[in-house]
């Protein structure tokens, strides 16, 4: 199978949000960023030379407003089918995203004001459900889909056969994405210590580069050093019964 291409469509500002095209032997779409920006995707997508009609699969890597926001729009308009963790299936369904966000520092605190994080979305439902590593050569690309839980319960990732991982908000770059090519947590985690050990978990295959949801790709000899860092911090939170997470809930 064709070497996998990674590029960025960026639906909001430079980096501030991220959507990704994969091309191989067919493109994937991996995220749909906010409500309304499906024609945008679609508008982009084009302009790289690829038929919005070709797409095979739109990826969402999880269940918050800004990745799954443009689902249903980008499914009509390249009739392309939807895949999301069974986990996750709950935002999916309603369009409404798990509630109350919980910020992982100032930044999160600061944007969890922002009414437009709190809308509905279309809802959409998956056709292809995730609960587990799921190859996509049937979809034209020599990737798989690794789940990676706790950002979300249902987050996943996209790692290619070359080792670049399209990363959802594992990991984000500072101040989403203004800070380019510094690690930093995203705004908000369900469950910080279960990121954490995703992260490590995706590090431990030696991927190439991490492709992230808010920012420029990520060095992963940069993001090791920051999960040190962040395993220290996360450690003496829970020390001190500091550490906040979101409590399990049914789908």
């Amino acid at each position: 199978m064709s070497r996998t291409k990674v590029v960025p469509i960026p639906v909001l500002g430079r980096h501030a949000v991220n959507a990704y095209l994969l091309l191989g032997r067919r493109p994937v779409i991996v995220d749909a960023g906010t409500p309304g920006s499906g024609r945008k995707i679609y508008e982009q997508v084009a302009r790289h030379g690829v038929d919005p009609a070709d797409i095979s699969l739109i990826v969402i890597t999880h269940g918050h407003i800004d990745h799954f926001g443009s689902a249903a729009e980008l499914h009509r308009l390249t009739g392309a089918p939807v895949a999301g963790h069974i986990a996750d299936l709950g935002p999916y369904r309603t369009g409404r995203v798990r509630e109350p966000y919980l910020p992982t520092g100032p930044m999160g605190r600061l944007m969890d004001r922002n009414r437009k994080l709190h809308v509905r979305a279309e809802p959409v439902e998956p056709g292809v459900q995730i609960s587990g590593e799921t190859g996509l050569e049937d979809f034209g690309i020599a990737a798989r889909i690794m789940p990676t839980p706790g950002h979300t319960a249902g987050s996943i990732s996209v790692l290619t056969d070359e080792g670049d991982l399209v990363a959802g908000d594992l990991i984000a770059n500072s101040f989403m994405g203004l800070i380019p090519g510094r690690p930093a947590n995203p705004p908000f985690h369900d469950d910080p210590w279960q990121n954490l050990a995703s992260l490590r978990q995706m590090l431990a295959l030696d991927p190439t580069a991490l492709h992230v949801g808010h920012g420029t790709a990520l060095d992963p000899r940069r993001v090791r050093r920051w999960a040190e860092r962040e395993h220290d911090r996360l450690t003496r939170l829970r020390a001190a019964g500091r550490l906040t997470r979101r409590a399990e809930e049914p789908s």
